[in-house]
């Protein structure tokens, strides 16, 4: 995967793609991570990438030509990257992530979908907006990380890069770690517990030292939708759940509110 990042503050980027998983993917050749910085594409001797809104309002906002500019630069680059290496090639597709407070609410389930795309370029904004030219004729995705506003689009950016690039083949050591992850099937991971046993007192749950697998896979189970539904009880609207499950969480859901007795 290729992953470019156009950015006002491309040092913000560096730390980042130099550490941790990400470090990791990109020097094992897993994924192709660089930073643009779109004030190089300003067509004006001052570099200016913001100007005055029409219509007066406080704030300043993206121009599009730098922008427009960056991107088609990225994706062409891309394009005679693929080409080189096979003729067949090179159709100069890529996602465009405007990431954006007004944008969709980034989930796991978009994660996934980004995952599949071999070249991803995000726009990191700052100031007011974006001229909305931007979102109608370029970007292809707007991604927003939750219901609040941030300084500009740096950090939700690489919120976003790190969930994906870590769904790739061969990323994590322990490719079930993705597929174990909270909301991979639309439910809270269960609980975790390592050595020692007994840690001041407290116990690691005896079924986790039963040595029974599939008898341990139903409690991680049941314990995954016991907390979702005492954590994040939306989650269980969408998620697949089998008939049997449907009815235990009717009951608790009862129970919890009073309309059933305590179980024995």
């Amino acid at each position: 995967m290729r992953i470019d990042v156009l950015t006002l503050f491309p040092e913000m980027f560096d730390g980042v793609f130099g550490s941790s998983i990400l470090g990791k993917a990109r020097d094992k050749g897993l994924v192709s991570l660089s930073t643009v910085n779109f004030r190089d594409y300003a067509n004006n001797k001052h570099n200016t990438v913001d100007d005055t809104p029409y219509g007066g309002g406080g704030g300043m906002v993206l121009k599009p030509e730098p922008i427009f500019a960056a991107v088609e630069d990225v994706v062409r680059q891309a394009s005679e990257q693929e080409s080189a290496r096979d003729e067949e090639s090179g159709t100069g597709k890529a996602r465009v992530v405007l990431m954006c407070p007004q944008g969709e609410k980034f989930t796991q389930a978009k994660a996934r979908e980004l995952a599949a795309e071999e070249h991803l370029v995000f726009i990191c904004g700052h100031y007011e907006g974006y001229d909305e030219r931007i979102r109608e004729h370029l970007v292809t995705d707007e991604l927003s990380i939750g219901d609040y506003v941030l300084t500009g689009g740096e950090l939700p950016a690489m919120v976003v890069i790190d969930a994906v690039v870590r769904l790739l083949p061969g990323v994590l050591g322990n490719e079930q770690s993705a597929v174990r992850d909270s909301f991979s099937d639309g439910l809270l991971e269960y609980p975790h517990y390592t050595r020692p046993p007994v840690f001041r007192g407290w116990k690691v749950p005896d079924m986790l030292l039963s040595g029974h697998h599939a008898e341990i896979e139903k409690w991680r189970r049941a314990q995954s939708l016991a907390r979702t539904l005492a954590r994040r009880p939306d989650l269980l609207e969408s998620a697949e759940l089998s008939d049997k499950e449907r009815q235990w969480l009717a009951s608790e859901r009862a129970r919890l509110s009073g309309e059933a007795p305590e179980p024995d």
